[in-house]
């Protein structure tokens, strides 16, 4: 009996230790200060500040969960929309990996889709929405043929909308369309030079368009002006906030130069 009585004092004993344990961490937990609810317009900020340190691809995967964070609690904010569908578009672009490409592709898409409906009149959902397709169309050939019509679409609504939006690259992206598709689904390189010329006048500063125009020129054997627009690139002063897109420029001109000797 009096081994009992011992058991249960240490129960008790044990139980009242537990039970003062857990009353000195709810106090603890009720003590912390409530989390600064911050609002989207902060939280865009944080992720255009790393999205602007681009040429490390890891800060726009980080920027991609800053935004996911925003979207959860305000999911019809516009500005959150389209920037997933850039940031997608940028880590597709410059992935090695097959795998996060697809997806990160698709995840693009519908935030693309998700921007234009919010914002149907404006340029910036459509414009990453078709730049999504098109990355999706150069992972899958069967995704391609089915997507040119899609890209066509939306980069046309943004020269109806803005056609100086992104220094002219809705041109850029329709050339590159008619320069890369099948002649058999509306491939067509001389109206594909067409587009990037117009595109140029908009925005003679656009590192990529001045590439991808050089590279239509050489598509139609038009190597004099071809190597007139690689160096121009060469030349030309960098906007500094668009200094990775002009180093990828650099890269693929020299490529570009190789072909012209």
């Amino acid at each position: 009996m009096e081994n009992t009585k011992k058991k249960a004092k240490l129960v008790f004993g044990v139980l009242a230790l537990l039970s003062v344990t857990s009353c000195h961490r709810q106090a603890a937990r009720t003590e912390e200060p409530p989390t600064e609810k911050r609002s989207s317009a902060e939280i865009i900020q944080d992720a255009d500040r790393l999205y602007a340190a681009r040429s490390d691809p890891q800060k726009v995967r980080e920027a991609l969960v800053v935004l996911r964070h925003a979207q959860l609690t305000d999911g019809g904010n516009y500005e959150v929309a389209w920037r997933l569908a850039k940031y997608n578009y940028y880590v597709g672009a410059h992935s090695s990996d097959e795998v996060e490409k697809e997806k990160v592709y698709r995840d693009g898409i519908e935030a693309g889709k998700l921007a234009v409906e919010l914002q149907d009149a404006k340029p910036d959902g459509h414009f990453w929405l078709g730049a999504n397709y098109g990355g999706n169309a150069e992972t899958s050939t069967l995704a391609g043929l089915a997507e040119i019509e899609d890209i066509r679409h939306e980069m046309e609504t943004v020269i109806k909308l803005d056609e100086k939006y992104e220094s002219g690259s809705a041109y850029m992206v329709l050339g590159q369309t008619y320069l890369q598709a099948p002649m058999l689904f509306g491939g067509d390189r001389e109206k594909a030079v067409v587009y990037l010329e117009k595109g140029l006048r908009l925005g003679p500063g656009n590192a990529l368009l001045r590439l991808h125009l050089a590279e239509a020129y050489l598509a139609v054997n038009r190597k004099a002006e071809a190597r007139k627009q690689i160096d121009a690139l060469l030349a030309m002063k960098p906007d500094p906030n668009y200094l990775p897109e002009y180093d990828d420029a650099i890269a693929q001109a020299r490529k570009v130069q190789d072909k012209l000797r």
